[in-house]
Parts: C-alpha cells; structure tokens; sequence
C-alpha cells in the first residue's frame, strides 16, 4: 500500500466512524443548543485534540497497551464511564431542576472556552473506545517506508478534519433553529435527551469488553 492509497482509504474509514451517531457529536450538539456556536466548536476542537493524541500514540505503540492489558483497559473504562455518567446527571439536573433553580440559572453565565473545550478533550481520552479503534486500524494503514509517528499524526489529522466538517454541520444545523431552542421547555427537552443518552454511553462503555 502506497502513502497515497493508505491516506485515501482511511478517510474513507475516518469519515464513516465521524457520522456514526456517538458521544461525540451528542456533546457538541449539546453546547450548541444550549451554549453556543463558540462552547460547540471548543469542544469539537478539544475532542479532536484527543483524537489527535490517540492517533499518536497508537503509531508510536503506547496505546497497544490498552489492548493487551486487561487492567489498563478496565481502569481506563471505568474512569470514562464514570465520567460520561457524571455529564449524564448533570444535564438530567438541569432538565428536571425546580422551576426556582432553573430562574436562578438564566443569569449563568455559559462555560468558558477552555472548560468547553476540556470537556471534549476528556470526553475522547477517557473513551478506550477511541484506543482500541486506532490500535486495531491505524496500523493497517502505516507504510513501511515512512516514519510511523509522523504518518500516523498525518492519518490523525484526517479524522480531526473531517470530524470538525461534520461538527460545523451540526452546529450550523442547531443554529439555524435557535429562536426555537431559546425556550425554555426545549431547553429542558434538550439537556433530557443528551443526559439520558450519556447516562446509556456510560453504563453501555462499563460493560464493554475488549
């Protein structure tokens, strides 16, 4: 396999686990709706930034840890499955808070950048999901006779693009609708559904084998 033929073929891949309904896409669904064009497009960016790190490490062979060891993949599930329950319960709270709580939460200001985008970040990190992925498909696509660190940063690089290409749709998508999602009813509505949906990838991600 050429250079060329492995960078082509992998978009091909990378682009069809980018639209494939997941974490992903519901968290910077969720910071659009609720928070913004600039929270959506942080968190999009923080999450390709660790896609970014994963494809790294799996070319240079540290992420082939988590496939071979059965501890390291679970401490690693259980931390990210903790997590994404935690973001879970948080935006069911907001959904489902006393009306006189939600009144006082108007006033909130909407999270940082940085927090926006630390929560994308973490997100894809602590998804050995996302580890396992690239240490069982990155490898197919390294040329022998190129330097694996750096073809494999350059095959990361295509899944960050075509990610935040799907990401701007979707934030684009939810702008388009925001006189709507300035109600309050579909605020709530919103924070529910992306709650609930965290909470399954949660305990869906804790019961997960390699």
């Amino acid at each position: 396999m050429t250079a060329f033929e492995a960078l082509w073929q992998f978009a091909i891949v990378a682009a069809l686990l980018t639209i494939t309904p997941g974490m992903d896409s519901a968290l910077v669904l969720h910071a659009a709706l609720r928070h913004g064009r600039g929270a959506a497009f942080a968190a999009g960016a923080g999450i390709c930034l660790g896609a970014l790190v994963w494809g790294l490490a799996a070319s240079l062979g540290l992420s082939a840890l988590f496939a071979l060891s059965s501890l390291a993949f679970t401490v690693l599930k259980v931390v990210g499955a903790v997590y994404l329950v935690y973001l879970g319960a948080r935006m069911l709270w907001s959904a489902f808070r006393p009306a006189h709580v939600a009144a006082e939460a108007v006033s909130m200001p909407a999270p940082s950048i940085r927090a926006a985008a630390t929560k994308g970040l973490l997100t894809t990190l602590l998804n050995p999901k996302v580890a396992v992925f690239y240490v069982a498909v990155l490898p197919a696509f390294l040329p022998a006779d190129v330097p694996a660190a750096l073809f494999g940063a350059a095959l990361a690089s295509i899944h960050a693009v075509e990610s935040m290409v799907w990401f701007t749709a979707l934030i684009l998508g939810a702008q388009a609708l925001r006189r709507w999602m300035a109600r309050e009813s579909t605020q709530r509505g919103i924070d529910a559904v992306t709650g609930l949906a965290f909470v399954g990838f949660g305990t869906a991600l804790a019961f997960t084998e390699k």
